[in-house]
């Protein structure tokens, strides 16, 4: 089994994007391009050719979850439970709060890039160098965002090699961990869930498993189709 420089690797990747630039990383549901700054969200749009009006998502913890979010017990015990007890990647949709001194120092474009309205995309337990990176960014108050590294709609890639010219051309830095953890034919990066309504927005790695846990734990069937004007990630 290989052995990864998790510390230093993200240390290496945080002070890259403190710097303005880019990053394309290694996460246990697929390669993700990742920024800061508006100009670095710029870069990645351009190279992936994404619309803008796709937002990015942002790495998060349970403590930047907990801290930003502005929602009820019910939906902190669902997202404790899968990503805590359970050790599954998720991604959630919810309200949150803009005024937090998470976002303070939030270019206004980045930050509109990362967001629909009041609500945000976050990436929680996407693997050991996700986890360090977003504690890094929680401890420095200092968000980091992006979204799969690939062309739009062109598939999750799983390997650094997979990923296309332009996507790696326009990241400053690129860690290569070989294949993700949950890597497939398909495609597809983390489940999605839309807090607000109990929604899938994307139908992603670990489903399933995420859906018994919400239907068994908390008699929560989650609907089968995206509510239109929600955030998607791609």
């Amino acid at each position: 089994m290989t052995h990864y420089d998790i510390v230093g690797d993200a240390a290496k990747i945080f002070k890259t994007i403190q710097a303005g630039g880019v990053a394309i990383v290694p996460l246990d549901v697929a390669y993700a391009v990742v920024t800061h700054s508006a100009a670095g969200v710029r870069r990645i749009y351009t190279a992936k050719g994404r619309s803008f009006e796709k937002p990015n998502g942002t790495f998060g913890n349970l403590d930047i979850f907990d801290e930003v979010y502005a929602i009820g017990q019910k939906e902190r015990d669902i997202v404790h439970t899968v990503v805590a007890q359970h050790d599954l990647p998720l991604s959630i949709v919810a309200r949150f709060h803009r005024e937090h001194p998470f976002f303070a120092h939030c270019e206004a474009e980045a930050l509109e890039r990362s967001t629909k309205g009041d609500t945000m995309d976050m990436l929680l337990n996407a693997g050991a160098l996700h986890n360090q990176l977003a504690d890094l960014s929680w401890q420095n108050l200092f968000p980091l965002r992006g979204s799969s590294a690939n062309r739009s709609l062109s598939g999750s890639k799983f390997r650094l090699q997979d990923i296309e010219a332009e996507v790696v051309a326009a990241a400053d830095i690129c860690i290569d961990h070989g294949l993700s953890k949950y890597h497939n034919p398909e495609g597809i990066s983390s489940t999605i869930i839309d807090l607000t309504n109990f929604t899938t927005l994307r139908f992603g790695v670990c489903y399933e498993e995420i859906r018994v846990i919400l239907k068994n734990k908390f008699s929560i069937e989650l609907a089968e189709k995206p509510s239109s004007g929600r955030l998607t990630i791609v």
